[in-house]
């Protein structure tokens, strides 16, 4: 009986450790990830700033096979705009800023607005050659208590690795038409 008491009492001191140590996590997140493609950053932005290319060189649809993205009457530009649907959920992503030099800004929204964050793909001539340092970023904040702290220290893991595998799929479509 004695070791009972003790055990629950360890786990509520656990439990309200958890409790407390997530109430002074920091909510806000952002993950970057790079990657350098032998091609000017106009050659990039045929990819990145058509909404329409997206599934040439993101990884949504391998993630989950079930997604169904349904684009806005615009895929390019300023207002251009998808939204989709699948068995991890439901988003959309709206075109902010258009530059075939500098690279794109976007809304991404999900679960009908219940998170939200910006993100960015960026473009930076490496010495005037016809190399293009090209970075996707995307930052935002889990405002929910406690666990928006945990949420937003595990966000990095969660993304880099499809950023990464992203952007060297494009790499190899904006290489392989060079």
């Amino acid at each position: 009986m004695r070791f009972l008491k003790t055990f629950l009492w360890a786990i509520l001191v656990v439990l309200i450790l958890i409790v407390v140590v997530g109430l002074f996590l920091p909510t806000s997140y952002r993950v970057q990830r790079s990657i350098i493609i032998d091609a000017r950053p106009q050659k990039v932005h045929e990819y990145v700033g058509d909404l329409s290319k997206w599934e040439d060189w993101t990884l949504w649809k391998e993630e989950d096979p079930t997604v169904v993205v349904t684009r806005g009457e615009k895929t390019s530009g300023v207002g251009a705009s998808q939204s989709w649907v699948g068995d991890s959920g439901e988003g959309a992503l709206t075109i902010t800023k258009d530059s075939k030099e500098e690279g794109i800004e976007y809304d991404l929204v999900f679960e009908g607005g219940k998170y939200v964050c910006q993100g960015t793909v960026t473009y930076d001539e490496i010495g005037g050659a016809d190399n293009t340092k090209v970075t996707w970023t995307m930052s935002g904040d889990m405002e929910t208590p406690v666990i928006g702290g945990y949420f937003a220290m595990m966000m990095g893991s969660m993304v880099k690795e499809m950023f990464d595998r992203g952007l060297s799929n494009l790499k190899a479509r904006v290489e392989g038409e060079s």
